[in-house]
């Protein structure tokens, strides 16, 4: 069930709420068991065929790291981590790897769903393994440790937590004072905020966005069209995950867990190192700490930095999806990332006016790559971005609304603070819970009334 559907908000999310608390008042000892039974439901909802992947792939993991530390053999770790590897590569690269092969050697694809959320639990079954091997982290109990992979708000898209984020979290009795009362009501604040900026921004904007890259598939597409549903999918993908994510940080508070956060305003960042420190913050540290710093990270001169970087980044950029396009958009963004360290290293002065800009330009022509389903979708789009084509075909958008929807967007992107700031500021002025109770039956009508899209990042 979607984050943003009656399903869940209306059916799901109350009745697991209630079943949790009643559980922790008078069965408290179940509580985690029952919190991991109600994910594997909501996991199951989906598609129940993949339930039993993702509870293999928990018992498995966890008696690997059992028999790691009886052992104490690293190579157990290691294949345990190449298994998920693997897995994740049958199930989302295996048909796109055959497919790059000369047709002389091609080979037949298969007819392989891809799970729901698989990305994100293997990089979680990854960061505990890899921190167990450098005794960092403690063994946990299966419950405990199916806990940490499957629990529902960050199961299918994030945010990418770290077993020390929430571990402790798990363990901590859930007590019905104060203190739990004010972070429930900062989770259905952070709830009614995500559904707004899905359903009231995200899906308007993918309304602009969609059509424009659908017929540059086939077609030339006019420079008006390809200008404005370029901004559009920029405030699209920011709205639709920033929202998920909110969903899914105020569904957790609801049971008493803190997920990290996920954004920080990386519109306004002045570089593209700074727009990797603002944007999918836990992927970035992801990419950085498993990642970047193994292979070789800034400690052994800046050749091997600079290859470090691009590396990450191309990686980065296949994780996000089984195409060339989302290779060439990672390897963009670590070629800037690349320029950007040795700008930096070099100490040439960058007037602050010139760098956002300049790093929000760069930012906007690469999202070009990751909506475009190929590369000739992508050139038709950047042919109509950087010079006028008379052959292209008739709008398809009317140019004044599609503006007004972007101009709204950019402004509540630019301009608002973060929504755990805003959170943190209207809890402390109850007033301010009227206009949260309008703003919940706005989203209310605005998720009966306007056409309903999945999240950007389920695709993941």
């Amino acid at each position: 069930m979607l984050f943003n559907s009656f399903g869940y908000l209306a059916v799901f999310l109350p009745a697991a709420w209630i079943i949790y608390f009643a559980c922790c008042r008078w069965f408290p000892n179940w509580r985690l068991g029952t919190l991991l039974v109600l994910s594997i439901v909501f996991y199951g909802y989906w598609d129940p065929r993949f339930v039993p992947l993702i509870a293999l792939s928990i018992v498995i993991n966890w008696l690997a790291a059992r028999w790691f530390i009886q052992a104490s053999r690293p190579w157990i770790i290691y294949g345990a981590i190449c298994a998920n590897l693997l897995a994740l590569g049958v199930f989302k690269y295996l048909n796109f790897l055959l497919g790059l092969l000369p047709i002389r050697w091609a080979a037949p694809q298969f007819d392989i769903a891809l799970p729901l959320g698989i990305s994100f639990f293997t990089f979680h079954h990854v960061m505990y393994l890899t921190d167990l091997r450098r005794k960092l982290a403690p063994q946990y109990s299966l419950i405990e440790y199916g806990l940490y992979i499957a629990f529902f708000p960050q199961v299918l898209a994030g945010p990418l937590v770290r077993w020390r984020e929430v571990m402790h979290q798990f363990a901590r009795p859930f007590s019905s004072d104060d203190e739990e009362w004010r972070r429930a009501a900062s989770g259905l604040m952070l709830i009614i905020l995500g559904v707004c900026q899905k359903t009231m921004l995200g899906d308007n904007l993918a309304v602009i966005a969609n059509p424009v890259f659908k017929a540059a598939e086939s077609s030339p597409v006019t420079t008006t069209d390809s200008w404005i549903a370029t901004l559009a999918f920029t405030f699209q993908i920011f709205f639709d995950f920033s929202g998920y994510t909110d969903m899914a940080i105020g569904s957790a508070l609801l049971f008493g867990i803190t997920l990290p956060q996920n954004f920080d305003a990386p519109y306004r960042a002045t570089t593209l190192q700074d727009f990797w420190r603002r944007w999918h913050m836990t992927l970035s540290r992801f990419l950085r700490d498993y990642l970047y710093i193994p292979l070789g990270g800034n400690r052994h001169g800046l050749a091997v930095q600079l290859c470090a970087l691009l590396a990450t980044m191309t990686l980065g950029g296949l994780w996000h999806g089984a195409g060339l396009t989302f290779i060439a958009w990672g390897a963009l963004h670590g070629t800037g990332l690349c320029v950007d360290l040795l700008w930096r290293r070099s100490k040439l002065p960058m007037p602050a006016l010139i760098c956002w800009p300049l790093t929000f330009l760069f930012v906007v022509f690469c999202w070009v790559l990751f909506r475009a389903q190929h590369f000739d979708a992508a050139v038709r789009m950047y042919e109509a971005l950087f010079w006028s084509k008379r052959s292209g075909s008739d709008g398809h958008l009317d140019a004044a609304s599609s503006a007004t929807v972007i101009c709204i967007a950019a402004l509540l992107a630019f301009v608002l603070p973060n929504t755990s700031e805003m959170v943190s500021r209207i809890q402390s002025r109850p007033i301010y819970a009227v206009g949260f109770g309008l703003l919940a039956a706005c989203a209310a009508l605005t998720l009966n009334s306007s056409e309903s899209f999945e999240f950007i990042y389920f695709r993941f």
